[in-house]
């Protein structure tokens, strides 16, 4: 058995946490086959409101999941690739 410290568990429950909603495991999976993707675009993939939307992106960039980098009147998203990576390896270890 692998030995995790506590803060290795509450750095997974916080990840979990903030993936514990359809709407935003399927913006990491819209995410995830492009470099980054402006706030609209995503509005589009989902049947959402732009501003539920942009509720669940203000979640998955509090848990570092995603970056947000302003564009002129824009804010263009992108996956934190270290932050899933860590998130992979505390799923693995479990």
């Amino acid at each position: 058995m692998i030995k995790q410290s506590a803060s290795t568990d509450t750095d997974l429950a916080l990840l979990a946490k903030a993936l514990g909603h359809p709407a935003r495991v399927r913006i990491i999976r819209h995410l995830a086959g492009r470099k980054s993707c402006m706030c609209g675009d995503i509005v589009r993939e989902l049947p959402l409101a732009q501003s539920t939307v942009s509720q669940h992106l203000k979640v998955l960039k509090n848990a570092g999941i995603i970056q947000g980098t302003i564009a002129g009147p824009r804010v263009c998203y992108c996956l934190d690739p270290a932050v899933l990576a860590r998130l992979k390896t505390q799923i693995a270890t479990l």
